[in-house]
């Protein structure tokens, strides 16, 4: 089968940055199903893999944590799906990824595609989807309010990918203000667009633009990129008792500053559930669930921006190095092999 990977963790201006290869078509067992990739999406994390992963020596790895497709076989313990269902999912990091004609997937963290979606458009949303409900529901716990707090949720990065759902699953699934940080007129009118009830600029101080807003300090703030530049200004503006998360990898981050307040601090990785098999791992695919339905009843749309077309190195490429930009607006998808 047609895949995409590499063998040299490293820089993506190599010319082995990313390599087409053929690779054996794998074979479901347990609770796997085999899934015939249409579309995939790509994420800062196959950034961070690519360059600093080696494989095995002598094999390639294979990125690529978003994925559309029709299941064509399934393993002897699968009970969520049947063949020709359509579904989307982001996998495990500890598996090859969904750079790949067919790829195999635990059932329990995959969903029902959108109906209303094209692949391309439903190739943007799960990893993204499952790292923002995680963090709102299952960490920040936004729905249990902060005694004296504004009720309202900082997102810093507002316009990236998970900045994008993030601002919509709140706006769909509370009553909560909605702050998000954008730096430019695009990316502000992109997050308005989306439903921010707020817009204030990252690139100036943060603290001073919601005292500004004179609606309180928020009880929640979700910082999903630079959280090491702009720590001091999330201590500062935060509620007491105020409950913070963050989804980056800074280098060091010194939290010391929330511990008059008694701030919270919640980390969210999405594939903790896959990667130690969690008792509670189900919980993944029945979020997706959930939403495929609010896409469906119009409640939530898509944060695809770009599709590039087919998936192959060359494109592959294309995109890797614009997320290195980091600058990107929603998401970028490839479709079609």
């Amino acid at each position: 089968m047609k895949a995409i990977g590499y063998r040299n963790s490293g820089t993506i201006d190599r010319a082995d940055a990313l390599e087409d290869i053929e690779l054996p078509r794998p074979q479901p067992t347990g609770h796997d199903i085999l899934v015939e990739v249409a579309a995939v999406s790509v994420n800062p994390v196959d950034t961070k893999v690519r360059r600093s992963a080696d494989p095995e020596a002598g094999a390639y790895k294979v990125l690529g944590w978003d994925a559309v497709g029709t299941v064509v076989e399934t393993g002897d313990a699968v009970t969520l799906f049947k063949t020709g269902d359509q579904v989307f999912y982001a996998g495990s990091i500890t598996r090859p990824g969904a750079n790949s004609a067919f790829h195999l997937v635990d059932e329990r963290i995959v969903g029902k595609k959108p109906a209303t979606l094209s692949d391309a458009e439903a190739a943007a949303l799960p990893l993204t989807a499952i790292t923002a409900w995680e963090m709102l529901f299952d960490r920040l716990d936004i729905r249990r309010a902060v005694p004296g707090a504004a009720n309202a949720i900082v997102i810093v990065g507002g316009a990236g990918g998970v900045g994008s759902i993030t601002i919509q699953l709140v706006r769909a699934l509370t009553d909560l203000t909605v702050i998000a940080t954008a730096s430019r007129p695009e990316t502000q009118d992109w997050v308005r667009e989306l439903g921010a009830h707020h817009v204030i600029d990252h690139s100036q101080p943060l603290a001073a633009q919601i005292a500004a807003l004179d609606i309180g300090a928020p009880a929640f703030v979700f910082a999903t990129t630079q959280t090491d530049r702009h720590i001091a200004e999330i201590v500062e503006l935060i509620a007491p008792q105020g409950r913070f998360g963050l989804i980056d990898d800074p280098k060091s981050l010194d939290i010391m500053g929330f511990k008059r307040k008694a701030v919270s601090i919640h980390w969210e990785m999405m594939f903790t559930r896959a990667m130690f098999g969690t008792p509670d791992i189900a919980e993944q695919g029945k979020l997706l669930n959930a939403v495929a339905d609010l896409v469906d009843s119009g409640k939530i749309r898509t944060t695809l921006t770009e599709t590039l077309r087919p998936i192959n190195a060359e494109t592959l490429k294309k995109a890797h190095a614009l997320i290195e930009t980091g600058t990107a607006r929603g998401k970028i998808v490839l479709e079609g092999f």
